[in-house]
């Protein structure tokens, strides 16, 4: 259960990292590259939180699919 927790903010997080990407200016902003850096981090090691106790390929689906949706 805690997985698909992790999972569903991973995918929110990745819809932050997704969506401040434009906004660092090829990371020439500071404050919107330190953004992007700690929604990054924070999906990914999210998604890897939840890929221990949720399948590597439904947890990749699922973690796309909310980004995409998302942004």
């Amino acid at each position: 259960m805690i997985g698909w927790v992790y999972l569903i903010l991973a995918g929110l997080l990745e819809v932050g990292f997704t969506s401040t990407l434009k906004l660092t200016e090829n990371f020439t902003k500071v404050v919107p590259t330190l953004f992007f850096l700690a929604f990054a981090t924070g999906s990914f090691f999210l998604l890897t939180k939840a890929i221990e106790t949720i399948p590597l390929g439904t947890a990749y689906a699922v973690w796309t699919g909310i980004g995409v949706v998302g942004t």
